[in-house]
């Protein structure tokens, strides 16, 4: 072999190395997920590991794009090691903002000023034990409704306050309660009940 062949061959493997490709299909059954690609002209490469960050993961749709490595340039041995999706990805962030998003316009947004926002149509928090929220205020802007089927705030499911006050012992008090008059005697109970 002629040191101009050799030279060549290795050149060959380096333009190897790395390729873009588009996604036409996801296996995410088994622990580690794998793709096939359309790499090159016309190139098919079929269970192609995929390796996401850990705490991280998703299922591209197909049509998402690709970038591939190829260690020492063997193509029959490719790795994935990060898919994206331009049809999409989140624009028009500020320079430092962070965002987890979904093709449904879900969106998680870190966004300057340490707010962090959050859009999607049911926001769902299951938690096994109990949440916390430890802020001065809390604002909300919808109305409220608390269901309990099983005993979440108080032992009967209803709302209680932190001397073990419960909104519906505070209806029966209400309902319940008469003032004395001024001549003496008792005045009725409240005109309605609450």
């Amino acid at each position: 072999m002629t040191g101009n062949n050799a030279v060549q061959r290795v050149y060959q493997r380096v333009l190897l190395l790395v390729s873009r490709a588009v996604v036409s299909a996801v296996s995410d059954g088994s622990k580690m997920q794998s793709l096939q690609l359309n790499a090159l002209h016309g190139e098919v490469r079929d269970d192609v590991e995929r390796f996401q960050n850990y705490g991280f993961t998703s299922v591209p749709h197909t049509g998402a794009e690709a970038v591939v490595v190829f260690p020492s340039g063997n193509r029959e041995h490719g790795l994935v090691v990060v898919v994206d999706d331009r049809r999409y990805r989140l624009r028009s962030l500020s320079a430092g903002e962070v965002a987890l998003y979904s093709d449904e316009g879900d969106a998680v947004v870190l966004k300057r000023g340490r707010v962090v926002e959050i859009t999607t149509n049911t926001l769902r928090v299951n938690a096994l034990s109990k949440i916390e929220l430890n802020a001065p205020t809390v604002e909300m802007n919808a109305s409220t409704r608390v269901q309990a089927n099983t005993p979440v705030f108080s032992s009967s499911g209803d709302v209680q306050d932190q001397d073990g006050k419960t909104m519906s012992g505070m209806r029966t008090v209400f309902n319940g309660h008469s003032h004395s008059g001024d001549s003496g005697g008792t005045t009725g109970g409240p005109g309605g009940s609450m």
